[in-house]
């Protein structure tokens, strides 16, 4: 079996308790140490894991964390990330990899200088539901592609998390935070993007947490909460995307992506899974497409799984493809503020489609 790799996890907040489930099911994969700035919530995750309780210089310092995985706010994910890579660790982050585009750009700059790689979520696009597509598209399932659509609409987040201020806060907002899913879901189906327009905008100032020890609490909204984007990809492909905080619901497919011989629905890129369907030129009906590509049963971390294990080279859930995502979200903000067409600098590769993989394996 080898020696198990070594992680560090700094953020312990709620996203960390999905990773954590997928993590410590994995035999080659050990939790060294975790860092959160509530040092009693660091304890208790310690003692359930095994893992050192330490500060997040300690931890990342630590010599047996060979890497870093970073869960905490977008507005702190730059810091950890150049912090991990001075300590000359693998840094591996949720989305978006930074909380503006030039410290990201820093982040992926100061890895390449140390000669570390940086990979970042979101992940659930190597699942069955986004790679299914994928695999769809390439095979010609639909003939050449010609545009796309992808919804997400909810109240707004104060509705669950208990404490939501970062949502509303800079390197938030429904695009920043939920657009990673969606647009690395275009992405690995449709290529690279290479310019954006947007428009976006405000309901209210403030919003009120309703949930928690701070359930009544007013919080201010320093973004804007409903922003739609038109994007153009390499290929020639139109994508349109629309997130909000200020709608309620939508039943609107997350995704449909739309060629010259027939159209796909594809699954919530939020999740792993789903059920892909197809709707041929000639045909009377949605069909379902049989799961042919992505991890099975996939859940997060698969894609810090793949990281650590997979192709060093090229890991599916990279620092690229997060430096892209986030390019292609800043392009829509400026796009609304300026009212002009913005082009997207980056064009990553993309990595290969994942086949597909039963969990007994990639968490194996």
């Amino acid at each position: 079996m080898g020696q198990s790799h070594g992680i560090a996890i700094v953020g312990l907040g709620v996203i960390s308790r999905a990773y954590l489930e997928t993590l410590t099911r994995h035999p080659r994969l050990r939790i060294v140490a975790v860092a959160d700035l509530d040092a009693e919530r660091a304890r208790a995750t310690a003692a359930t894991t095994g893992a050192e309780a330490l500060t997040v210089d300690a931890a990342l310092r630590h010599p047996d964390v060979e890497t870093v995985l970073n869960l905490t706010i977008p507005a702190a994910h730059a810091e950890v990330a150049l912090a991990a890579i001075a300590a000359g660790k693998d840094v591996y982050g949720e989305k978006p990899l930074a909380a503006t585009l030039a410290d990201a750009r820093e982040v992926m700059a100061a890895a390449a200088a140390a000669g570390v790689r940086v990979g970042s979520a979101p992940d659930t696009v190597l699942g069955t539901g986004t790679q299914t597509a994928r695999s769809a598209v390439e095979s010609g399932l639909i003939g050449r592609p010609v545009s796309a659509t992808a919804t997400w609409v909810a109240a707004g987040h104060e509705a669950w998390h208990p404490n939501p201020d970062f949502y509303y806060a800079p390197g938030g907002g429904p695009l920043l935070d939920m657009g990673p899913y969606y647009i690395s879901s275009l992405v690995q189906t449709l290529g690279p993007v290479v310019a954006a327009i947007g428009a976006a905008s405000r309901l209210r100032s403030s919003r009120v947490i309703q949930t928690g020890p701070r359930a009544g609490e007013e919080i201010p909204v320093s973004v804007d909460t409903h922003v739609t984007g038109i994007l153009e990809h390499a290929n020639g492909a139109l994508s349109t995307i629309i997130t909000s905080f200020d709608g309620v619901r939508t039943d609107a497919n997350p995704i449909e992506i739309h060629g010259e011989r027939g159209s796909l629905s594809v699954p919530d890129p939020n999740y792993f899974g789903g059920e892909v369907r197809s709707f041929a030129l000639s045909g009377e009906e949605w069909q379902p497409v049989a799961p042919s590509a992505g991890f099975e049963d996939g859940s997060r971390g698969a894609g810090l799984i793949d990281f650590v294990f997979g192709d060093r080279d090229l890991p599916r859930a990279s620092g690229a493809i997060g430096l892209h995502a986030l390019d292609v979200m800043t392009a829509i903000l400026e796009s609304a503020r300026s009212g002009r067409r913005v082009v997207v600098e980056s064009a990553p590769e993309l990595p290969p489609l994942v086949p597909l993989t039963p969990s007994s394996r990639w968490l194996s």
